[in-house]
């Protein structure tokens, strides 16, 4: 298919290039004036010359294109048969060379083109200040047949590379001239809008059609994108499979046996299950840690205390709550008595019925079905049909706000069934939410939580007063909470909860016999001056179910808690019915599809389970059970716990090798002259192919060798050598040429934070990492600075660089610390660690910082002239209140956590914030949005008359991509920045402050390395290379990306968060409803967590825009502008435009 349109392909297919008089310019002369049209101020005047020496042509036609009367291209026309002759190709040289040098003079634009033809083969010329005219005769060797080489004709116009070449030619023309001269649209001397000064050249006719060309391109560069996307997914996928595993659940139930229960005498004919959320140990241990706390400790003190006065009644525990910590969690734990794996956590928002054996289900099949609910809705989640309709009062879960309403529902439900004898129930359950949303809200250090517990410890204090004698009382935390009130992680405070156990008037232990110290463990709380009775929160299962007259159900992996059956030779049985559970259990896990994962404790679990027969009776025997149901817990334990690492290998495996075959990519098309759209669809079918090698490899490894690929199933395989497959064969086809270049561009500071990971102290303190290596990234800038050729590019590279350090350093104040970290961490982030509010400096700068930052950007946009256009509104009339409005809330929200108005006004404080919260989020939306949408430029334009011309000023022209796209970042930054609490609102202003330093930085450094490249630019290839725009202006590298993704993730940690569940800011869920309600819960939730991650990817696209100007262009090629253009100071960010009546002059710079 030809380049040119049908005409013009004919008009020069019909030439005979055999016979010399047969040659005619005429088709140059059609072809010129499409590319000059005759309506534009441009003239191609055609001159005839004969030769007197009769070895050369007949003629010579010389076309000179004029742009109102001043010349700015040459093209000499000789005959193509004359190619071959040496004597032809030297005196077409000189005569191009003398006509060059005869025009420069006059030419106004800092380059003239030319090109000297035979036929249709082209040879491009140019000339560059200080350099003369390239290609240089001096570049080849003295014999006049190498003086000017046939090759140098080495393009065809009728090819498309020969096409594409031209084009370019015309294209930097054209540019030029919109620099010195402005085309007007008309004959009139109506000055041109912006959109016409900003808009592209169109093509004319004749010329390809661009659309199609663009189509091409976007849809190989599409597939590309799709291909990396694919790949990275499949390695994601498998490693996830193997590190997120989940525990195969038996529907099997447990029946009651004579042989195994039959001499176990129940105690209690009813059953109470009250649970305080989040209610840790030391909230009611008799030993509280040192220095006491006086608002947590000491204050809930019954349970201590009926222990102390009546120890065969009543028995206190630290019992370890299996994390993840969460309440959806924990309830499964607590009625199946079974462990959960890591990816539960996941479901901990969208819990899903239980279909194993449990307490619930144990009472139904022994006829008690008259169960109580009243509390927590999750157990609705988990139990939909469990209880029965008319005693179940369930209450919203996740109002995290609301201290009340959960827990007076409670009492409001409980003691009416308690006191009234016509409401008989077998099983009670009662969850009280209150001293999880007090830790939640304002922490444990708070008088709420005192006022909290003082409730919880009257109502149990009326509990036991009101209950039956034949009723059994369990009070628990379902989990702990860390120092600020958060938890769902695997800290000491969070795994520690308290267990109390109470029976009124049956004694459960016989206090005339001590019991074995062998069956009973202790563990110390820290801080606390010693240790105390500690059990597995599962072990309260096994010991209600039997005190109840349950069997225990099917999947308990707990251990009856010895204490309450030291009494009548209960022990024992209790605890060999217990091992027989427990072994029954793992019998069937062995035998189902999921049994492999025994194995390698199988044949301890055996020995250990036969060796019980010969250890008697008495204590030995005793330690012996507990043993076995210890050791089979901690083999299920390590069974959930680990992971698959084969499959967790091939995840690895394929995402590295996808990002070594992202990196060829990203190294080809940077490579690349022309458009890469060829070169992308040629290795994307090598790709293919690959694919389809590594799909059928994979199935033959499968079958070939299964007894290695042990969980792994055959798609898993199939996709993992499809994906490999195909990676390997995109990077053999590129065949890619490390060079000393390449490997000084390697990104070795992510390769360095990716290896900190294979260390558990880097990981827990990669917060401390990532500002070193941040600050690290961008030395190499700094080094470019000492080489700038001017001190205004050299102090404005020494300035932003200490900005932005400056900035790094300061959001570095910001923290928040990880269980691990202690004790060699302290929290910033609140105003203390177990008080989440933010510290006084914070409450005094958060206004005030609030309103400066947009002034901050403006004064950034200033240095381009870009302040004005939408930014001169935006800034202060939608950036600004949006700000407001979000500090606005969260301040207003600490108000109300402190109190600082009394109760009385909370609800008004709630209500106010949530208007201010929704104002934000719409003005910034509707409003902002909206009004970038509408007038996204960031440009003005001044007309003033002198002398009777009108000059016209584009101002803002410098930055025209960089500063609309700023602000289209902007909107999304201050939905980030209304999700944020006050403190991460200061390290948000930060960083947004050391994102547009670096942008200068790295804009003052491409215009060091610019001028560098321009005075070093010596050979003719330099220049008439398609490609020379990449090597004379700076492109993207990808070492420019580093600073802004560690920049993410330093706002990510000084927002307050770390790499856990725990340090997750739930409060931020509220900040729409005064409830939780999907998806606006969710969606601010996200913003808070990784908004700041996010906003830094989104600015990536800033490192190709700022300070950057639209150029037109008569078709997408890469060309650019010659280095020449750019001033030594970087840019100027004008465009100014005289008008005449006669004509309209314009000089244009970046």
């Amino acid at each position: 298919m030809s380049p040119w349109s049908s005409e013009l392909t004919e008009c020069f297919q019909s030439i005979k290039p055999d016979l010399e008089s047969d040659f005619t310019p005429a088709a140059y002369n059609k072809l010129l004036n499409t590319l000059f049209p005759v309506n534009t101020p441009y003239t191609v005047f055609p001159q005839v010359h004969r030769h007197e020496d009769i070895t050369m042509p007949s003629a010579r036609t010389t076309f000179t294109i004029y742009y109102k009367n001043t010349p700015v291209f040459i093209l000499d026309l000789h005959s193509y048969a004359n190619l071959p002759r040496i004597s032809a190709r030297e005196a077409a040289d000189e005569h191009i060379r003398m006509h060059i040098r005869d025009l420069l003079p006059y030419c106004p634009l800092p380059t003239l083109h030319a090109i000297s033809a035979f036929g249709t083969r082209l040879c491009f010329y140019t000339t560059i200040a200080g350099q003369g005219i390239l290609p240089t005769r001096a570049a080849v060797e003295e014999d006049s047949a190498h003086r000017t080489p046939v090759d140098w004709w080495d393009c065809d116009l009728l090819d498309d590379d020969g096409a594409i070449r031209l084009k370019e030619v015309v294209n930097k023309i054209r540019n030029h001239v919109l620099r010195h001269f402005l085309i007007p649209t008309t004959t009139t001397t109506v000055l041109p809008t912006l959109r016409e000064i900003l808009s592209p050249l169109k093509p004319t006719e004749g010329l390809p059609k661009p659309r199609i060309y663009a189509s091409i391109m976007r849809h190989s560069y599409l597939a590309l994108l799709f291909w990396v996307f694919a790949v990275h997914l499949a390695g994601i996928y498998l490693f996830t499979g193997g590190f997120l595993l989940t525990r195969l659940s038996l529907s099997d139930l447990s029946f009651r046996s004579e042989d195994l229960y039959g001499d176990i005498k129940p105690t209690h004919r009813r059953g109470i299950l009250l649970i305080v959320d989040s209610l840790r140990f030391d909230f009611v241990s008799p030993d509280p840690p040192s220095p006491p706390s006086p608002f947590h400790h000491g204050i809930l003190t019954l349970p201590r205390e009926l222990t102390k006065t009546r120890p065969n009644h009543s028995f206190l525990f630290n019992s370890y709550a299996d994390p993840p910590t969460a309440t959806l969690q924990r309830i499964k734990g607590i009625t199946t008595g079974s462990l959960p794996t890591f990816v539960d956590i996941g479901n901990n928002f969208g819990g899903s019925s239980i279909t194993e054996d449990s307490i619930v289900t144990q009472f139904r099949l022994q006829g008690r079905s008259k169960l109580a609910f009243m509390g927590d809705d999750t157990w609705m989640s988990v139990f939909p049909d469990g209880f029965s309709p008319n005693m179940t009062h369930p209450y919203d879960s996740f109002n995290v706000e609301d201290l009340h309403t959960v827990d007076e529902g409670v009492v409001r439900h409980l003691f009416p069934l308690l006191e009234d004898p016509s409401k008989p129930f077998d099983f009670l359950v009662g969850h009280f939410l209150g001293v999880d949303h007090v830790g939640h809200r304002v922490g444990p250090d708070h008088p709420s939580m005192k006022a909290k517990l003082e409730q919880m410890n009257d109502v149990l204090t009326r509990v036991v007063e009101d209950m039956d004698d034949d009723t059994l009382l369990v009070v628990l935390g379902d989990h702990g909470m860390d120092q600020s009130g958060d938890h769902g992680g695997d800290g000491v405070l969070e795994t520690s909860a308290a267990t109390w156990i109470y029976s009124k008037a049956i004694p459960l232990t016989d206090t005339s016999k001590r019991l074995p110290g062998g069956l009973l463990q202790y563990r110390t709380f820290p801080g606390a001056p010693k240790g105390h009775r500690a059990i597995q929160q599962i072990d309260i299962l096994p010991t209600m179910a039997l005190l109840l007259g349950l069997p225990i159900p099917y999947n308990n992996l707990g251990t009856v808690i010895p204490e309450l059956f030291w009494r009548d030779n209960q022990l024992e049985k209790a605890l060999e019915a217990n091992a027989a559970q427990i072994m029954s259990y793992l019998q069937t896990y062995r035998a189902s599809p999921s049994g492999h994962e025994l194995d390698e404790a199988w044949a301890e679990l055996q020995s250990t389970y036969a060796n019980l027969r010969s250890k008697g009776t008495g204590e030995t025997k005793w330690v012996a059970l507990i043993n076995f149901n210890r050791v089979a817990l901690a083999a299920c334990r390590a069974m959930w716990a680990q992971f698959n690492p084969l499959l967790m290998a091939l995840g690895l495996l394929l995402l590295g090798m996808g990002i070594c075959a992202t990196w060829v990519v990203y190294s080809g098309l940077s490579s690349q002259k022309q458009g890469g759209e060829g070169w992308v669809w040629g290795h994307l079918k090598a790709a293919g192919v690959g694919g389809v090698v590594g799909l059928v490899l994979g199935v033959v490894a499968h079958i070939g060798f299964a007894s290695l690929m042990v969980g792994v199933r055959i798609s898993e395989l199939t996709l993992f050598g499809a994906a490999l497959a195909s990676s390997i064969a995109l990077i053999i086809s590129s065949q890619p040429i490390i060079s000393f270049e390449d490997l000084k561009s390697t990104p070795f500071i992510l390769i360095l934070h990716a290896i900190a990971f294979f260390s558990n102290s880097f990981t827990f303190w990669e917060d401390r990492i990532v500002p070193f290596l941040l600050l690290s990234s961008i030395i190499p800038y700094v080094r470019v600075g000492f080489s700038a050729p001017t001190p205004r590019l050299r102090y404005r590279i020494f300035g932003f660089s200490f900005l932005f350090a400056v900035c790094v350093r300061l959001m570095s104040i910001s923290t928040i610390c990880r269980e691990e970290q202690q004790p060699y961490c302290h929290v910033t982030f609140f105003a203390s660690s177990s008080l989440p509010s933010p510290p006084e400096l914070v409450l005094y700068l958060a206004v005030p910082v609030a309103a400066l930052l947009p002034f901050v950007v403006k004064r950034f946009l200033k240095i381009t002239r870009s302040e004005l256009g939408i930014a001169k509104t935006y800034l202060p009339t939608v950036l600004t209140p949006a700000l407001l409005a979000g500090t606005g809330y969260w301040i207003m929200e600490w108000a109300d956590s402190a109190s600082m108005l009394g109760d009385e006004m909370s609800a008004t404080l709630r209500a106010g914030r949530t208007l201010i919260a929704r104002f934000a989020f719409g003005w910034t939306i509707f409003v902002g949005v909206g009004f970038w949408w509408l007038v996204p430029l960031c440009l003005d334009i001044q007309v003033t008359v002198v002398d009777q011309k009108k000059q016209v000023k584009v101002l803002g022209f410098a930055n025209a991509f960089g500063a609309p796209y700023l602000i289209f970042w902007t909107l999304f930054f201050a939905l980030v920045y209304i999700s944020t609490q006050l403190t991460g609102q200061l390290v948000l202003a930060l960083a947004a402050v050391a994102l547009i330093a670096f942008l200068e930085v790295l804009d003052s450094t491409r215009d060091v390395q610019g001028i560098e490249a321009a005075l070093n630019v010596s050979g003719p290839s330099a220049v008439l290379d398609p490609s020379s725009a990449a090597t004379l202006s700076p492109q993207v590298r990808f070492a420019d990306v580093i600073p802004i993704a560690l920049l993410g993730l330093h706002a990510f940690f000084g927002t307050g968060h770390q790499s856990t569940i725990s340090s997750i800011q739930w409060k931020s869920a509220f900040l729409l409803t005064p409830t939780v309600s999907y998806p606006f819960s969710v969606i601010t939730v996200v913003l808070n967590s990784i908004g700041p991650v996010f906003l830094c990817g989104l600015a990536v696209p800033l490192a190709a825009l700022w300070n950057r100007a639209p150029l037109p262009t008569v078709m997408n090629t890469h060309s650019s502008e010659n280095p020449q253009d750019d001033t030594a100071n970087g840019s100027t960010p004008t465009a100014k435009t005289e008008s005449t009546p006669d004509a309209q002059i314009a000089t244009m710079a970046r």
